[in-house]
């Protein structure tokens, strides 16, 4: 049974006493209450993806980059060190997810999630900052380099696990109507997009690849940065304590599942699948291309590093422009409401502009197709949380139980694998094209390799994750509307 999404003077709250009463499932008294959130609170909670973007740009449009053409590490080098992190990583996402999928002694108090995201922030922003402050001893070395960027990778991945997969865990949880889930999609649009903004901004500003140290300032800064939005994020990462209560009262009565069982039920889910599959060659598309920025300003176009803000800057604008009016498209007659086509969509769009973008060698055209793709950027990101949760809702259907760690841990542990992709993309390329890493001009073979991996191979990346999800993913409207009222009948 569904509700409606209450205006923020009309919010409710979890707690009657502080202002509101929830409604329960007519079909069923024992349902879940159904808990109304302010606009407050999905603008708190979405200061998360600003850090999570963030911290993500500026890793995909940087860390190849300095360890390889700055610092001189062998491209191969670089790209092996990372695929050492993602296999790592493999092991490290859906673990974290299955052991913050139980209850612990602050449960009660403190909620699930909010625990978690609130005590690994710090040690995550940590993390950050040693990935682009290698001490001298390290650098001029190839071995000891290829060795401190796998530590620092590792150690960043398995504090920042803990925060993102609890992050992303507790949105589908807290957020339960399709109304307020795609309101918190807008929020997590904006927010996430002022993140990938201040990831383009950021670096240009500060960085010279003749000073090393540079990158450690701007680190620091946006270590600043995310530390602001971490105050902000606190009160909307509190989880409603009648949600907590319903999560221990069935947690205490189900059986418990192995982490093997968990995550075979995971990657049998066909749905899920489909999701991941599509999420993370968008993810290889959106890295590869970000990752290519300073090679192309560098080498394409012959610009200095400030024209990555001019060029990202324009895809960035596409996609804000373009928030309201995939917001309505998503709710109307034209799309029927369906998420999934909404989607592939918008999808299609940027796989059309990625394509034209490697035939583009003047600033001026570069900057124009980057608007465009963005166009469909914009609507890709306020889908993928209604898409998520209507998937994660599913799951919890078909268990019976609330188990969307294990599922966060997936879906993060692809989103690193997307760097993976983008690393060894370039390192091959690099490789056969005869790029010379620390050069100041590159061969003929080696501007056509940058092109192709700015512009062709993101496309075709994305391009086989759309033929993939259109033939698998199959949760059609009405579906998702059978799901939520399964969801008030089981009381989760």
């Amino acid at each position: 049974m569904d509700y409606k999404q209450n205006q923020d003077d009309e919010s409710l709250s979890e707690n009657k006493p502080e202002g509101g009463e929830g409604t329960k499932g007519e079909d069923n008294q024992d349902s879940l209450v159904k808990i109304h959130h302010k606009k407050w609170e999905m603008a708190s909670i979405n200061m998360g993806s600003l850090v999570v973007e963030l911290i993500q740009g500026v890793l995909s449009i940087s860390l190849f980059y300095f360890y390889e053409q700055v610092l001189g590490l062998r491209s191969i080098l670089a790209g092996v060190a990372i695929t050492i992190y993602a296999v790592y990583d493999a092991f490290n996402d859906p673990l974290v997810g299955h052991f913050t999928d139980r209850v612990f002694p602050w449960t009660k108090k403190w909620g699930r999630r909010f625990p978690f995201i609130a005590a690994f922030f710090i040690p995550m922003l940590i993390g950050f900052l040693l990935i682009f402050t290698p001490p001298d001893s390290v650098q001029g070395d190839d071995w000891t380099l290829f060795g401190w960027l796998i530590f620092t990778t590792c150690f960043f991945d398995t504090v920042e696990s803990f925060f993102t997969i609890n992050y992303w865990a507790l949105e589908p949880d807290k957020f339960r109507d399709e109304d307020e889930r795609r309101t918190l999609g807008v929020f997590e649009v904006l927010f996430g997009f002022l993140g990938v903004v201040v990831s383009f901004l950021v670096p240009p500003m500060i960085i010279n690849d003749e000073v090393v140290s540079t990158y450690a300032t701007m680190a620091w800064v946006c270590v600043a940065i995310s530390f602001v939005a971490y105050i902000f994020l606190l009160p909307g990462a509190r989880e409603d304590q009648e949600t907590i209560d319903k999560y221990i009262e069935h947690h205490d009565e189900e059986q418990k599942d192995s982490f093997f069982r968990s995550l075979k039920f995971a990657l049998t889910h066909h749905n899920f699948l489909a999701f991941l599959i599509m999420y993370i060659l968008y993810q290889a598309m959106i890295q590869l291309m970000q990752g290519s920025t300073l090679y192309y300003a560098t080498f394409v176009l012959g610009e200095g590093e400030d024209v990555v803000t001019f060029l990202l800057l324009m895809f960035f604008l596409g996609g804000l422009i373009s928030i309201p009016f995939w917001t309505r498209f998503a709710k109307g007659k034209i799309n029927n409401g369906s998420n999934r086509r909404g989607w592939l969509f918008s999808s299609s769009l940027m796989v059309l502009f990625s394509v034209v973008l490697t035939f583009m060698t003047s600033l001026a055209g570069a900057m124009s197709i980057l608007f465009l793709y963005g166009l469909g950027f914009g609507g890709f990101w306020v889908l993928t949380t209604p898409i998520y949760s209507d998937v994660i809702d599913e799951a919890v259907v078909e268990q019976g139980k609330r188990k969307e760690a294990i599922y966060g841990g997936l879906r993060q542990f692809f989103v690193n694998l997307a760097r993976v992709i983008q690393a060894l993309t370039l390192s091959i390329v690099h490789e056969l094209t005869g790029f010379v890493e620390g050069a100041n001009t590159q061969s003929a073979s080696a501007v056509l390799g940058i092109r192709l991996h700015f512009g062709l191979l993101p496309a075709l990346y994305l391009l086989i994750g759309i033929i993939v999800f259109k033939k698998i993913f199959d949760l059609s409207k009405d579906r998702v509307q059978e799901i939520k009222k399964e969801l008030l009948k089981l009381g989760l």
